[in-house]
C-alpha cells in the first residue's frame, strides 16, 4: 500500500519541482539581466497652472505636459517642446516664434492671435485647436494631423519658408 502511494504521488512531485525550478530560474533571470526603471529627475509638469505673462523662451520643454493651463501672452519663443503634451491650453497672444514643437500633441488649444512664425509642427497632432489670427508666416506643418477646417483657414495666410527644415508653410499644409 505503501510503495502504491510513493507511485501515484511521484508525478506529482515532479510537476511540482518542475514549476519550482521554473520559477526559480524566472526569478534569477530577473535579478540578473533585468535593468532597473530610473525615475526622470526632471519631471516638472504646468497642469492647471497660471502661466500668463511668463517667459519660457529658449528653454527646454521637451516632454512637459501643461493640461488645462492658463497661458496667455506667454514667451516660448525659441523653446523645446518637442513631444510635449498641451491640451485644453489658452495661448492668446502668445509668442511661439520658433518654437519646436515636433511629435508634440497639441489639443483643444487656443492659439487666437499667438505668433507662430518659423515654429515647427512636423509630425504634431493638434486636433481641435484655434488658430485664429494667428501668425504662421515660415511654419512647418510637415505631418501634422489638424482638422480639415484649419487646414483650410490656415491656407488661405499660409506664406514663407521654415528657416530650420526648408519646408514652405503653404506645402507642408497641403495647400492647393
Amino acid at each position: 500500500m505503501q510503495f502504491f502511494l510513493v507511485k501515484a504521488i511521484q508525478p506529482i512531485l515532479q510537476r511540482c519541482l518542475g514549476i519550482i525550478l521554473l520559477l526559480c530560474l524566472a526569478w534569477l533571470w530577473i535579478i540578473l539581466w533585468a535593468t532597473p526603471a530610473w525615475a526622470q529627475v526632471d519631471t516638472v509638469n504646468y497642469n492647471n497652472a497660471n502661466l500668463n505673462n511668463q517667459d519660457f523662451s529658449h528653454a527646454n520643454l521637451v516632454g512637459r505636459t501643461f493640461v488645462a493651463a492658463e497661458m496667455r501672452e506667454i514667451n516660448f519663443q525659441g523653446a523645446d517642446l518637442t513631444n510635449a503634451i498641451m491640451t485644453k491650453g489658452v495661448l492668446l497672444n502668445a509668442n511661439l516664434s520658433g518654437v519646436n514643437f515636433t511629435g508634440a500633441l497639441v489639443d483643444r488649444v487656443f492659439l487666437q492671435g499667438a505668433d507662430l512664425s518659423n515654429a515647427i509642427f512636423q509630425e504634431a497632432t493638434m486636433t481641435r485647436t484655434s488658430f485664429e489670427g494667428a501668425t504662421i508666416t515660415g511654419a512647418d506643418f510637415t505631418d501634422a494631423i489638424l482638422d480639415r477646417y484649419e487646414i483650410a483657414q490656415l491656407c488661405k495666410r499660409a506664406e514663407g519658408v521654415n528657416p530650420v527644415t526648408g519646408v514652405a508653410t503653404r506645402d507642408s499644409l497641403g495647400c492647393r
